[in-house]
């Protein structure tokens, strides 16, 4: 019976390598013209809360995912690139809770006045980018958000597509990761005050989560299903609290100073305020499920930047990343830098290093 059942298996396998080769022996159909994105020239007076340089050129742009949603985004290019010929570009991926306009932006503008092509883009669900319900968390989807930037780019006739990087801030930082891991046209990777969004919800910041306190959120969160599934209200979680109390801690204050002032804060169109920043509770769960330093070898010999400030609450996620890496990779402390100075502090952040990053390893 065991030498029946063998011999079954091995047929079964050389059937199925035949499906599979006869599958590859399929011509592919050649594919029609992308009519689906969309690049228009605008102001950075309309929406900005930072100043873009006038050596550079704005554009609004949205192109499709492979969900066919609509990814929205900031196309930053320096006036004084060739056009007609390859040049290198970058995708810039906001933290979490964010928009391309808080943070994002800031970092494709001053990386366009340094030569390159930049885009900046709103992940799914997020700022004007497509997904329904909004504020929900798929690290799936925000991977795929990096992805797809990477295939608007690399389509344009003035983008180098082999020479197309990424940078991820907060938890972006995480996403993009997650996608390089999977898409080796992403030449080189940079992360700023990552935050592994897996790791801060399963175990909260200095691993300071129990156990039955990830049982009891998850818990809740299943609980809400029920209550949503028949039409009850949505609720919201973790993000920006909204006012500071004597009891606000460090970390609440620092995020406040940036998302609730004049500082940061962007609202967008049609968003109500009170949801800005906040994951759906329901959602969040999903980044229990999320681990995307496993695997890191599959970057290499891809190159990886991890900058931090040396004072940053995050620090020790840019620094689990850097163990987990193969070579070639860099762990860069900005001094006196806590995790929100990176979001937008020009004085401090290292601009010339990333250029010297990006312009070396994406040769």
């Amino acid at each position: 019976m065991m030498k029946r059942t063998m011999c079954l298996f091995i047929a079964f396998a050389i059937a199925l390598c035949g499906v599979v080769q006869s599958q590859s022996n399929v011509k592919t159909p050649k594919r029609k013209p992308n009519n689906q994105t969309k690049m228009k020239q605008i102001s950075p007076k309309d929406f900005s809360i930072f100043k873009v340089s006038d050596n550079v050129t704005l554009y609004s742009v949205t192109f499709k995912n492979q969900y066919k949603m609509d990814v929205a985004g900031h196309l930053f290019i320096p006036n004084k690139l060739d056009r007609n010929t390859q040049n290198p570009a970058i995708v810039v991926g906001h933290p979490m809770g964010a928009v391309k306009e808080q943070s994002a932006d800031i970092y494709a503008s001053n990386l366009a006045d340094k030569g390159f092509i930049t885009l900046s883009v709103d992940l799914s669900f997020w700022g004007e980018s497509e997904g329904q319900a909004r504020n929900i968390v798929s690290p799936d989807i925000y991977a795929e958000t990096f992805s797809a930037a990477v295939d608007f780019l690399g389509t344009r006739p003035f983008v180098d597509k082999e020479r197309i990087g990424a940078i991820g801030i907060c938890g972006s930082g995480s996403f993009v990761i997650s996608a390089a891991k999977i898409d080796p046209r992403i030449k080189a990777v940079a992360t700023i005050s990552m935050y592994d969004m897996g790791a801060a919800n399963r175990n909260s910041l200095n691993k300071s989560l129990s156990l039955e306190q990830r049982k009891q959120i998850i818990a809740d969160a299943a609980q809400q299903r029920y209550v949503e599934f028949e039409g009850g209200k949505t609720k919201y979680t973790s993000g920006c609290v909204h006012e500071l109390t004597p009891d606000s801690n460090p970390i609440e204050i620092e995020f406040f100073n940036f998302y609730r002032t004049s500082r940061g804060e962007f609202i967008p169109k049609g968003v109500p305020p009170e949801t800005t920043t906040h994951p759906t509770l329901t959602s969040n769960i999903k980044f229990m499920n999320f681990y995307p330093f496993n695997d890191l070898e599959m970057i290499s010999p891809r190159p990886l930047l991890f900058i931090t400030g040396d004072k940053a609450h995050s620090k020790e996620f840019s620094e689990d990343a850097y163990k987990h890496a193969a070579e070639p990779k860099e762990l860069y402390y900005v001094k006196n830098a806590g995790h929100v100075d990176l979001y937008d502090r020009l004085d401090i952040i290292p601009f010339n290093k990333l250029t010297e990053f990006f312009t070396q390893k994406m040769k």
